[in-house]
C-alpha cells in the first residue's frame, strides 16, 4: 500500500478505530450502574431447617421478634436521628446510602449511586440529593428526579429507626 487510499472493501484506520470505540462504549453502556450485586457470585442456598428435615428454613421476616421477644438488631448504626436535618439529609459514602428526613420524624434512605452514570451523590442541600458529576438532583422525600440527566429515581434502601438510632436494615 503506497500512502494512497485503502483497497476497496478494506476499512480505513480511522473507521476501524471508531468502530472499536463504539463497540467498547456500547458494551460499557450495557453495564448496570449502581447495582451493588452485579458481578457477585450466585447466592448461597438457604440453610437447612433446625429440625434436621433437610427442608430449607423459612426466611426471617423483617421485624419478627427474636427468641427474647425483641426484634433482632439491625445492621451497623449510620447516625443518630438528630444528625439528619429536617428537609435535608446526609450521605454515607462508605455504605453507599443517603438518609433523609423530609418531615419531622420521617426518615427515608436511598442508594447514594446516581442513576445517570453511577457517580456517588455528594450532598443534600435545598431539599434535594445532589450528584456532582452531571448535576442530577433527587427529591429528599422520595428519591425522584428533580432535575438533571438522571433517568430514574434513586432506589430505596431499608433502614431501621429505633429510638434515636438509624441503622441499615
Amino acid at each position: 500500500m503506497s500512502g494512497g487510499r485503502p483497497a476497496p472493501g478494506r476499512p480505513t484506520r480511522r473507521t476501524a478505530l471508531a468502530t472499536g470505540a463504539l463497540a467498547a462504549a456500547a458494551a460499557a453502556g450495557c453495564a448496570k450502574y449502581g447495582d451493588e450485586d452485579s458481578g457477585a457470585a450466585d447466592p448461597e442456598p438457604p440453610p437447612s431447617s433446625p429440625d434436621g428435615s433437610g427442608s430449607p428454613a423459612p426466611p426471617a421476616s423483617p421485624g419478627s421478634p427474636g427468641a427474647s421477644g425483641e426484634q433482632p438488631p439491625a445492621g451497623p448504626e449510620l447516625a443518630k436521628t438528630g444528625d439528619i436535618p429536617v428537609g435535608g439529609g446526609k450521605v454515607f459514602g462508605a455504605e453507599k446510602v443517603v438518609v433523609t428526613q423530609p418531615a419531622e420524624g420521617e426518615f427515608k434512605a436511598f442508594s447514594a449511586v446516581c442513576t445517570h452514570q453511577g457517580c456517588a451523590v455528594r450532598e443534600v442541600d435545598g431539599g434535594t440529593v445532589n450528584c456532582p458529576c452531571h448535576g442530577s438532583r433527587f427529591r429528599v422525600a422520595d428519591g425522584t428526579v428533580a432535575g438533571g440527566p438522571a433517568p430514574r429515581p434513586l432506589p430505596p434502601r431499608a433502614i431501621d429507626v429505633r429510638g434515636n438510632s438509624i441503622r441499615l436494615a
